[in-house]
């Protein structure tokens, strides 16, 4: 056991279970102290994950205690600064799990450079994720660009992996500091108040992200891939905002799915799927994280419309399958993924809009912000992306409304102006002729733009490239 200090950097690894890094620090240890970077620029665009970030660590500060190991939270103004400064200090060996984006993998290297030149011990270990997207290519060494090849082979992969037994971390001698002028998991906290309706909705921590996936799959797995499509019913397992932030693992929920063998199962992993797919494309393909993946679109007629993007925000548009969508967001931080492929598509083909305005926002409002997720989510919705829906697939946000919230109830539980509409008018009010249940203009607006004719601009749009 070695007498210097362990450091862990803790990124977005909020958990006990399969933290490959704070195994090891506490194998090798007597001393380990964990550490968070905030960096107040990064989180500048991410206001609502500054609320789950501070939840989780005062959770997670409280969980290490109990192994003696302190979490200390650091602000700097770039991850480079802080590390030079640590590249000072001697005694310690440090231990990280990876974030797969590629300016985090870059920066690895960055940190094994001179860690080796400090002669500093450090270790890198797997992080979130089932493969390391490099080992999943076509037999001629290329990246998969469409979805359903790569998850064949990716499940091959991991399948014929034998699984690690997952070692548990040890407890620590005593509890320590090591890190100067840190600050409260309350200081990183949003000065917007809008985030306080989240507590209404989610619990963050390891324990519950293990719950709701126990409750998952003991009740809902089995209609996952029917229900998974309806709003109104409580389908998915909403647990994405907790694999972002790594309270849970994806392996966990590979474990639990296959010991739980269900119809719908294999619906669920191919989610997990998806997200490695995408952080595969954006790390085979990173010039998708600043602009489309296929450059034809470079010349698409984009149109600038503050007034429609502000109605599309404030979900004042018109359709209320869009309108409830986006209330829904900004109440919850959190969106159906059916609803999110709807409200996307009438962003960018109803209102011309280009798709980096709604992965803005959705990056600022979403507790479970992903940046490979987000960007080729909107990308698929937008046809410029890898394995992208054609950009001639526009959804008809009044049949959507008609197919997945059929009675109306997701509408009316997140636009209650609608709540006296009957059925027959619910995802169509301005066919109502009857201003004593709902005055159109007044208590709700009207269309912004009609379904039809935006249909045929935004082909003619795409004729253009």
């Amino acid at each position: 056991m070695s007498k210097n200090i362990g450091l862990v950097w803790i990124k977005d690894d909020f958990r006990l279970q399969k933290n490959l890094a704070l195994v090891e620090a506490t194998k090798n240890h007597d001393q380990v102290v964990a550490f968070f970077l905030y960096k107040r620029k990064k989180f500048e665009d991410q206001e609502a994950q500054k609320w789950w970030v501070s939840k989780s660590l005062q959770e997670f500060k409280n969980k290490l205690s109990e192994y003696n190991i302190s979490l200390e939270v650091i602000e700097t103004e770039t991850y480079k600064s802080f590390f030079e400064k640590l590249f000072k200090k001697k005694n310690f060996s440090i231990y990280w799990n990876k974030t797969y984006e590629p300016n985090y993998l870059k920066f690895d290297s960055f940190l094994s450079k001179n860690f080796d030149i400090k002669k500093i011990k450090f270790k890198i270990f797997k992080g979130n994720i089932l493969n390391e997207f490099e080992y999943v290519k076509k037999n001629d060494g290329t990246p998969f660009k469409v979805f359903t090849p790569f998850w064949r082979n990716a499940e091959k992969i991991y399948i014929e992996k034998i699984p690690p037994k997952d070692k548990k971390i040890s407890k620590c001698i005593k509890k320590i500091s090591f890190f100067r002028d840190t600050i409260t998991e309350k200081e990183i906290d949003s000065k917007k108040k809008w985030y306080k309706k989240f507590e209404k909705y989610w619990v963050p921590g390891e324990e519950n992200a293990l719950n709701e996936l126990k409750k998952f799959v003991k009740d809902k797995i089995e209609n996952y891939s029917d229900s998974r499509n309806f709003p109104n019913i409580i389908g998915t397992s909403k647990l994405s905002p907790f694999i972002k932030h790594g309270q849970i693992h994806v392996e966990t929920i590979w474990d639990e799915c296959n010991r739980n063998r269900k119809n719908g199962a294999s619906k669920f992993i191919a989610e997990i799927g998806w997200r490695e797919f995408n952080h595969s494309l954006i790390n085979f393909f990173p010039h998708m994280l600043k602009g489309n993946y296929s450059k034809k679109f470079d010349k698409f007629p984009w149109q600038k419309n503050p007034k429609f993007l502000n109605a599309w925000k404030q979900g004042l548009t018109g359709y209320p399958i869009v309108d409830a969508g986006m209330r829904e967001l900004y109440s919850t931080g959190w969106m159906h993924n059916r609803v999110r492929m709807i409200v996307g598509s009438f962003l960018v083909k109803h209102l011309l809009i280009n798709w980096k305005e709604g992965e803005k926002h959705f990056r600022n409002c979403l507790l479970d912000f992903n940046e490979a997720n987000n960007v080729s989510g909107w990308q698929w919705v937008a046809g410029c992306g890898a394995d992208a829906a054609p950009y001639f697939r526009i959804f008809n946000p009044i049949l959507q409304g008609e197919k997945f919230d059929k009675e109306g109830k997701y509408v009316k539980k997140w636009v209650p102006q609608l709540k006296d509409v009957p059925i027959k008018f619910i995802h169509k009010p301005w066919e109502l002729k009857n201003e004593n249940i709902l005055k159109l203009g007044k208590d709700y607006p009207k269309p912004i733009v009609n379904h039809e004719e935006a249909r045929k601009k935004a082909l003619n749009a795409f004729k253009k490239i």
